[in-house]
């Protein structure tokens, strides 16, 4: 353990120096939001304006290219479809049976309201269909978008299996035969150095197995669980002897290695240590003569040079290419099989499936008829407690003993008003109907019952007379609605002489009987008249949600109280309903109201609506229940107001009140009866229209009505509804004839009929004219009573001074106004609205031919801005067809500009939270006027020029924000109107450029010109305002491409364009990608962008092709959208993120949509459009440093600069692709996996390279908290020597200067599925060797004109794209969440919670990383295949090459799917085929990478992937057997040994059973090779993996000592020490070290490793004659550097490849090595070394770094010898005892440096972790001070460690060295 002592190297925290951060470049941190990132010196570049491109004149270059076109075999991409739009007829469809308007109401009509409200119900709708308009907006609103497969692929990878999978091992790797064995033995310490003692043997369970290669394995375990893997092994076939050896242990025996150690073992009896010693001894035997065969056999068939030269050569190469040509096939097959059931990226891509509705525009659909909460009322039964039978005989049922009428209506008591119309019930039975049979012609305006044979409507009246379900409807539920019902009887007196029988508990048949007989009289004399007699309520709804309350009941009927029967009475005492006490006050009538409600249902067949009109499924029968339509009174509200769409004409008179106390005309007038009728005329022969809806039992319409009467009330309340329906043109004569009779109660009469004739009496009249100044009288209006009626009453007219005109009246009381009636209009063709009213009205006059004045005209206009909201939106379609006719017919530009101001007004009312309305205006209703140029010009023309009237007027501003706010309405209705203009007109057939006008392009343009302003200094003050009208707009020209010239279109993207710039504010960002994303998805976009060549001359071919892959100009002339949109988002990516984020989203959205449409679903089709997007590639390699991130972290990532540190803030990183995860566990530490915390505690690298940057380490304890910020960084401007990428500064997007700061992850991640989505579409179907799709030569002429350094990048986004889109595995997705509740991090990756969320997630991602897999891998198999000869140069070792090779080896470094990786192994095995030279000649750098990823796959839990990785490694030995003819494989040979070093180094546990089990795939490959056995292969393939074996028995013990990292090194150092004679296995243990160090932040240490690194190889150089100087250069860095002059030129030297190249890249490293340890005085040291050779090249730039470095290091050595502050550690003494554990370390001590200010109590509470877990806690203890251990007080104590503080280790003699270096 020595190498713990002296490690002398730490780093102390020093000030950042400023000349190390990047200047001028916008490389720091993120920017806020809003902020524009600029600096200093680049200000003025960020903000210039990109160059103006003027788009080609697109109509002209069609007719130019026409035979191209023509000739094109896909030119349906190039050409707009024929008949690209149309215009139809929508049948209007209403809910009735019949035409929602009556038959002669057109003919009636005279009023121009009336005329035009009738012909917008009758009118069907107007429709402009766009042929391909479901193509035309996001890809999520494809009709026939392609779905995501039900069922996707399963895809099987390693990073899933379980990690404590118990596997049978012990069956992994063997093979059926052979001797086995197993039992209980004590196994001895394997290290000969150690004394040996009794308490050293352990108790082992040993099992011997035989390999699959022949060989034997003797396995140990704990314990009998042989199916697990084994503690340790012992190969058997470098085993030379058992003997037997009892010197230390009865029953001992010893296995004697080849490498002179030994392993001891002892059996637990005599009889076993003979079967041991005997069952190996036989093994032995059998192998040394089996090995004594093949010596023989190799000897007998070896062949000569010379026979090689000759045709036995020929022979060999013959039966090679054979098992070539085996793997060819093989390969071929996997290629199949690999483009089969290929999914599209896009298609598994998160956005596609994301429910995101923000960009998709509202369905929208015609108008119709709506309602509110509809329910049904069920009348069942009223019955009273009073009953009896009411038959002349008796016989028949009990009943009610007298006839009840019910009437339902709601009441609403939160606003206090009736809400419905009444509803009337007729609930007697027909026995107790009969009683009326006598009244019923009066009732029924003596039609008597002769009606019945009567229809209305279709439906025979009966049907109609006895309603007893209705449907009634709340537009705004809540609890505070309450259906009432009130119940009348027949006029019979006072209500309560005739409640008080009813009252009575008692059920006497006396009264019943009496009852009877004065019911019977009543009915038989005043059958007609009806009294109050009670009343009910109950809650309809149980909330606002309009759920309805179906427990409640009726209450108790209460009895009506005969003073206060008014509806506003009424609505009183339901406002105490709720109240009990208030309630029980009430006197309550003894029976039972049943009426049920439900909700409406389909089941409703048979309705008819409130006009008595059938709704559709009617059906006609006797039987059948017909359901009633009651009509509800919508508050005059806009939010509750629709547009009317149905003809309803209906008219509600509600008498009130009369007040006859003070009248002297009439001797009696008590009983008082109003009857109501309506009139035409007030001359004598005049008669009453029936119009009236008459009661149930009667006629469905009667010439009149009867209100209810109150007995002796001279001042009667009425509640009473009359419902009447009106005349289509109403006049002036038409009005209501109001006519009061007393009637009179007594029936002591026997009823004679001069008698009948004294039963009424008429006591006045009043009449009510339904027009005043032409609209329909409303509201409540009080009117004087007449005690006469004279002719013509109606033209009495009130002069004043007590003169009239007209006839004489006898007023009574004095003409006061005593009568007091309401009336309520519910029509659809007549308003109540002055303003509208008045300006039909003069539009009429106009239109009949009268002077029209523009100025009378223009303030009838104004006047509609007073219009009343609810009445706008009732009458919408009827005002907004009215106004483009006066707007079409406008011969003054006031006129036009105030009816678009009227426009403006009306939608922006209408925008409430009714903007539908219009929308289905616009497109179901709108028609242009007929074009005439004499009588009137076009509405898109008109509206047009009134626009751009009112945008340039400043003064009326808010209008012109209304406008803008609200342009979509006018944009649209300008297309719609120029759509029906050129079908109408026929000129859809003229060229483009003459369908329009130039005037009326000139005004478009203008228009476009004069919104810009607004919309560009608006967004601030008004974003709502400057957002609409950006997207209207937006939508005006994407529409104006089917319409118009589409060049002018072009033209005017380009006005719109040149209002912004970079540097723009956020929101204009927002607003400029939101216009270009609405243009992009016009449905003809790829035609817009002519995917074709535009080559000189005649181009067939696509090598011809003049592609453009960067962003000429040429290239965004003639594809115009596609060019802008890619120079825009170029631009925007310069920009911060949330600007860099909105292109990217338009751009990846733009792309899924070519790849879902259905148009294009030919792969060739997919090509061409790909092509469209070549120039992304260059977009691509301008930011590659900027998508070169490989970490693919669900958290936010914020990148530092181009220093090369991370930025604080937390990222995850994955761990080697073979590295077993963590087991999920209870606590936080175990509960995550692994490679999550991989960041946290240093333990994960992404793929493990040779040198990890320190920038990497992120501790969880002390060893790393104290890393300064400046130790982690590289030598100044380090990276920018390193950057492979060319300076792209003057290929900037408006030649701005370019950031270096990273994209985020998730913007890396949209550009590289673009980038993928390109390269597939551009190779789909590509095989190798079989199928070249011809779009693959475009690909080929990119590769042929990029650069080196191109390429270079081009393949770094390639391996980009292989990290961001790995697989992690389903427990790193399920941890993302519990990590980020536990740390506090938002993660919106889409990873959900549940474990079915996390299935379907991984499942998704693994097809993601599988197709990203198998597209980059065709792209490497495509350019290795073509570019054969340039990867060639200098026999495969150029940089291109390596570039190459990396990223195929990319693959097998990250998790991929075991079928992608059967793929991959294939492509591999092509690449040694094709180029030996790379792997087997020259520097071995990429034989040796290939050997360690290959050795790695060795070890893969799966199976298949084992066998792929032996099967390509013994494809590789048998490559280099052949390139040596047939001499050896020495490279390989060297360099898997070398590999497999290399993994014991990293601890990646390889040695296993999977391990061993691939060593005899591999030995049984070379076994069964016919074509080698004749040689010395087998044999050497065979040695091979003896001494793989025997290094992996040596360094079994760092496995034990993975989580000591001091004891791990001192491990390593030996075997460093021990590999001293061969340079290229002590190189690899010293890189080893180092990664261990700088894992630990031991970075001093890691240093001497390189110094120690590089003194090897310039010892090497020395020997070889190539460098003057040897190891000795390095003495005056470190003393112990002799120990690289003990190298031997054996055969491990014949296959070394070191050069000058390799040293000066190794004494760099050193160099940096020492900056980032602080150790600054040594860098001059090594730079004496390198700068010789740079003056030498005379490489100038170089050496102008080096001297700048210089100067920056001997800086901060003056600034630490001036404050004197640089600590680099602390040091502890320790000192351990325990003879059991620790064997021959018993009381040794050494010095623990740990970093700078380490507690004491820090570095002793790692140790006692790390013990206690190793040897149990209770055997552990730990002593702080530094005096003599007494260990007699200690010897139940196994183990005993002492602590203690040095002040200053040079107190100690370390002048000497005592371990591997100072």
């Amino acid at each position: 353990m020595q190498g713990r002592v002296n490690r002398l190297f730490k780093k102390e925290p020093v000030s950042v120096d400023p000349v190390q951060k990047c200047k001028g470049a916008l490389c720091e941190s993120e920017p806020d939001v809003g902020e524009v990132p600029h600096t200093e010196g680049a200000g003025r570049n960020l903000d210039a304006k990109p160059k103006d491109i003027e788009p080609i004149d697109y109509e002209n270059v069609l007719l130019q290219k026409k035979a191209q076109i023509i000739s094109d075999p896909i030119r349906d991409m190039l050409l707009f479809p024929n008949e690209d739009f149309q215009i139809g007829m929508l049948k209007r469809h209403g809910r009735t049976l019949l035409p929602i308007v009556p038959e002669n109401a057109r003919k009636e009509a005279h009023s121009l309201l009336v005329t035009e409200c009738i012909k917008t119900y009758n009118t069907d709708w107007h429709l402009v269909h766009f042929k391909y308009e479901d193509y035309s907006g996001d890809f999520r609103q494809l009709a026939n978008k392609a779905p995501r497969p039900e069922k996707l692929p399963v895809h099987v990878f390693e990073v899933d299996e379980d990690v404590d999978k118990d596997e049978d091992t012990a069956s992994l790797g063997s093979q059926k035969g052979g001797i086995t064995k197993q039992g209980w033995l004590h196994k001895g310490n394997m290290n000969s150095a150690i004394s040996v003692t009794m308490r050293s043997f352990k108790r082992r369970f040993f099992h011997l197995t035989q390999l699959g290669d022949g060989s034997y394995i003797l396995n140990f375990y704990k314990d009998e669980k042989i199916s697990k893997e084994p503690k340790g092994s012992i190969f058997l076939d470098s085993c030379m002897g058992v003997v037997q050896n009892n010197r230390i242990r009865r029953f001992a025996f010893e296995l004697k290695m080849q490498d002179k150690s030994s392993y001891l073992l002892a059996a637990d009896s005599d009889q076993e240590m003979d079967e041991w010693i005997g069952s190996l001894n036989k093994i032995l035997q059998s192998t040394f003569e089996a090995a004594m065969q093949e010596k023989r056999n190799g000897e007998s068939l070896e062949i000569s040079d010379d026979e090689l030269s000759g045709q036995g050569r020929s022979e060999h190469v013959t039966s090679w290419e054979s098992l070539h040509c085996e793997f060819t096939k093989s390969a071929r097959e996997i290629e199949t099989k690999k483009n089969e059931g290929r999914l599209k990226l896009f298609v598994l891509d998160a956005d596609t499936q994301k429910l995101d509705f923000s960009n998709i525009e509202p369905d929208v659909k015609p108008f119709e008829e709506k309602f509110g909460k509809r329910f049904v009322v069920k009348c069942n039964d009223l019955s009273f407690n009073l009953q009896s039978c009411v038959a002349e005989n008796e016989e028949g049922p009990t009943t009610n003993v007298e006839p009840f009428f019910v009437t339902l209506a709601l009441f609403d008591i939160k606003n206090n008003r009736k809400i419905s119309a009444d509803f009337h019930v007729d609930l007697n039975h027909p026995t107790v109907r009969h009683m009326l049979s006598n009244s019923t012609s009066i009732m029924n305006g003596g039609d008597g019952l002769a009606t019945s044979q009567k229809s209305i409507n279709g439906i025979p009246e009966s049907m109609l007379q006895h309603p007893k379900q209705g449907i009634f409807s709340v537009t705004c539920p809540h609890q505070d609605i309450f259906l009432v019902a009130r119940v009348e009887k027949v006029l019979q007196g006072g209500i309560t002489q005739c409640a008080e029988p009813y009252m009575k508990s008692s059920d006497s048949a006396k009264v019943a009987q009496k009852v009877l007989k004065n019911a019977k009289q009543a009915c038989s004399r005043l059958g007609q008249y009806r009294m109050p007699f009670a009343w009910a309520a109950r809650p309809v709804f149980k909330d606002s949600q309009g759920n309805l309350d179906k427990s409640a009941r009726f209450s108790a009927l209460y009895r009506q109280d005969s003073n206060k029967p008014s509806d506003e009475n009424l609505l009183k005492l339901l406002l105490d309903f709720r109240k009990p006490d208030k309630m029980i006050k009430l006197p309550v009538i003894l029976g039972n109201l049943d009426i049920n409600i439900d909700n409406v249902s389909s089941e409703f067949l048979t309705c008819v609506n409130s006009s008595y009109i059938p709704v559709k499924r009617f059906e006609n029968g006797p039987k059948v229940t017909v359901t009633h339509e009651v009509e509800e009174f919508v508050p005059c509200l806009a939010k509750l107001s629709q547009p009317f769409t149905t003809y309803n004409n209906h008219f509600y008179i509600y008498p009130k009140h009369l007040k006859y106390d003070s009248q002297k005309s009439f001797a009696k007038a008590r009983n008082i009866a109003v009857r109501i009728e309506f009139r035409d005329s007030d001359e004598e022969d005049s008669q009453p229209l029936k119009c009236i809806y008459g009661r149930p039992g009667g006629s469905v319409f009667t010439k009149y009505a009867f209100t209810m009467v109150l007995h002796h009330h001279q001042n009667p309340e009425f509640y009473d509804e009359i419902k009447m329906e009106l005349p289509t043109q109403l006049h002036e004569r038409h009005h209501l004839l109001f006519t009061f009779y007393h009637v009179s109660c007594d029936n002591s009469s026997k009823g004679t009929t001069k008698k009948r004739e004294a039963i009424e009496s008429q006591v006045g009249y009043a009449w009510l004219p339904l027009l005043k100044d032409g609209r329909v009288v409303t509201s409540e209006n009080q009117i004087p009573v007449s005690a006469n009626l004279p002719l013509g009453y109606l033209s009495y007219q009130e002069l004043g001074m007590g003169k009239h005109s007209g006839p004489e009246v006898k007023w009574v009381d004095g003409a006061k106004h005593i009568f007091k009636v309401a009336t309520h209009l519910v029509s659809t063709v007549y308003t109540q609205d002055q303003h509208l009213n008045n300006f039909f009205q003069y539009c009429q006059k106009c239109d009949s031919g009268a002077q029209a004045s523009g100025t009378e005209l223009v303030k009838f206009l104004k006047s509609l801005h007073a219009m009343e909201s609810h009445v706008m939106i009732n009458f919408l379609p009827t005002i907004l067809n009215q106004l483009f006719r006066v707007l079409a017919r406008a011969t003054q530009e006031d006129v036009a500009v105030n009816v678009t101001r009227v426009l403006v007004h009306i939608v922006s009312q209408c925008h409430e939270g009714l903007e539908h309305y219009l929308r289905s205006y616009i497109k179901f209703v709108f028609k242009t006027e007929p074009y005439n140029s004499s009588k009137c010009k076009t509405v898109h023309e008109e509206l047009t020029k009134s626009m751009t009237v009112l945008l340039r007027t400043t003064a009326d501003f808010l209008t012109c924000n209304k406008l803008l706010k609200y342009s979509w309405f006018f944009l649209e209705a300008l297309i719609k109107s120029m759509a029906q203009h050129l079908i109408e007109t026929g000129k859809l057939k003229l060229f483009r450029n003459q369908r329009f006008p130039a005037s009326y392009q000139h005004t478009v343009e203008t228009l476009v010109n004069l919104l810009m302003p607004h919309i560009t200094q608006k967004y601030k003050d008004k974003p709502e305002e400057a957002r609409n009208a950006n997207h209207s707009l937006a939508v005006f020209i994407k529409r104006c491409f089917s319409l118009m010239d589409r060049g002018f279109v072009f033209k005017q993207i380009n006005n719109y364009m040149k209002w912004f710039s970079p540097g723009n504010p956020k929101t204009l960002f927002e607003l400029k990608f939101e216009f270009l994303r609405v243009i992009c998805n016009h449905e003809h976009y790829i035609p817009l962008n002519l995917p074709m060549p535009f080559g000189k001359g005649r181009v067939q071919r696509y090598q011809d092709l003049q592609l453009d892959f960067t962003l000429t100009d040429d290239f965004c002339k003639n594809h115009f959208l596609v060019g802008l949109l890619l120079r825009e988002v170029g631009s925007a990516l310069q920009e911060y993120r949330d600007v860099r984020q909105i292109a990217i989203g338009v751009l990846k959205s733009l792309m899924i949509k070519h790849t879902f449409d259905d148009r294009y679903t030919a792969k060739s089709q997919q090509a061409r459009i790909a092509t469209l997007y070549l120039p992304l590639f260059g977009l691509l390699l301008e930011n590659v440093q900027r998508i070169n991130v490989k970490d693919c972290s669900p958290f936010p990532m914020n990148q530092a600069s181009n220093s090369g540190k991370e930025d604080s803030s937390f990222s995850l990183q994955t761990g080697n692709t073979m590295l077993t995860p963590q087991k999920l566990g209870n606590t936080l530490d175990n509960s995550i996996h692994k490679d999550v915390f991989g960041v946290i505690s240093g333990t994960a690298s992404p793929h493990g390279s040779s040198t990890p940057t320190i920038s990497a380490v992120r501790h969880a304890d002390s060893r790393g908290s104290l890393i300064s910020t400046d130790s982690a960084t590289s030598l100044p401007e380090r990276n920018s020597d390193k950057n492979n990428s060319l300076d792209k500064n003057h290929g900037c997007v408006g030649g701005s200067v370019m950031r270096c700061d990273k994209l985020e992850q998730t913007e890396i991640r949209s550009l590289l599925m673009c980038f993928l989505h390109v390269l597939k579409s551009m190779s789909d179907g590509f095989v190798l060797g079989k199928y070249y799709p011809r779009s693959l030569d475009a690909l080929i002429t990119y590769w042929n004109k990029a650069s080196t350094a191109e390429l270079m990048d081009f393949f770094t986004i390639l391996e980009v794209c292989l990290h961001q889109f790995r697989y992690m595995g389903k427990r790193y997705i399920a941890s993302i969440r519990k990590l980020s509740s536990v740390l506090g991090i938002s993660v919106d990756n889409g990873y959900a919670h549940s474990d079915a969320d996390v299935l379907h997630q991984s499942l998704v991602e693994a097809n993601i990383a599988t197709e990203v897999c198998l597209t980059v891998l065709d792209m490497m198999g495509l350019f290795t295949h073509v570019f054969k000869g340039q990867l060639l140069a200098d026999n495969g070792h150029n940089p291109l090459m390596k570039k190459v090779f990396n990223v195929l080896l990319c693959f097998v470094q990250i998790n991929q799917s075991e079928m992608a990786l059967k793929a991959v192994f294939a492509a591999l095995r092509n690449l040694v085929y094709k180029f030996p030279s790379t792997f087997f000649e020259g520097r071995a750098d990429m034989c040796a990478t290939m050997c360690y990823e290959i050795l790695k796959c060795c070890n893969s839990k799966l199976s298949t992937i084992r066998e792929d990785a032996s099967t390509l490694l013994y494809f590789l030995m048998r490559n280099n057997f052949e390139w040596t003819r047939r001499r050896s494989f020495v490279r390989t040979h060297l360099q898997v040994i070398i590999a497999v070093s290399q993994l014991i180094a990293d601890v990646v546990g390889i040695g296993g059973t999977r391990f061993q089990q691939s060593l005899a795939i591999i030995n049984n490959c070379a076994n069964c090779d016919r074509s080698v056995k004749a040689t010395g292969f087998p044999s050497e393939v065979k040695d091979l993996t003896k001494r793989i074996r025997t290094v992996l028995m040596a360094t079994a013990q760092m496995k034990e000592h993975e989580n000591d990292p001091e004891m791990l090194v001192d491990l390593q150092y030996s075997l460093a020490k021990s590999y001293a004679s061969t340079p290229e296995l002590r190189k690899t243990w010293l890189d080893s070290m180092a990664k261990i160090h700088v894992k630990n932040g031991d970075l001093s240490e890691a240093a001497m490793c390189y110094i120690h690194v590089a003194a090897l190889v310039t010892e090497y150089l020395k020997r070889k004659g190539i460098f003057k100087q040897g190891c000795t250069a390095f003495k005056m860095i470190t003393p112990n550097i002799d120990e690289e002059a003990a190298m031997m030129e054996d055969v491990g030297m014949q296959d070394v490849h070191y050069n000058e190249d390799v040293l000066m890249e190794l004494l760099e490293q050193c160099a940096d090595g020492l900056w980032k340890a602080e150790r600054y005085e040594l860098i001059s040291n090594v730079y004496k070394l390198i700068i010789p050779v740079y003056e030498k090249r005379r490489e100038f730039e170089k050496l102008a770094h080096l001297y700048d470095t210089l100067h920056q290091a001997y800086k901060k050595i003056a600034e630490v010898i001036q404050t004197g502050k640089r600590l680099l550690g602390t040091y502890f003494r320790v000192a351990f005892f325990g003879q059991g554990f620790f064997e021959d370390e018993d009381g040794k001590e050494y010095i623990y440096k740990e970093p700078k200010l380490t507690q004491l109590s820090e570095v002793s509470q790692r140790l006692l972790k790390l013990y206690s877990d190793k040897f149990g806690p209770e055997n552990v203890r730990m002593i702080y001070d530094d005096g003599k251990v007494r260990r007699a007080a200690f010897e139940n104590i196994c183990l005993l460690c002492q602590f203690s503080f040095l002040s200053s280790p040079l107190s100690l003699n370390l002048m000497q060295p005592v371990a591997s270096f100072d």
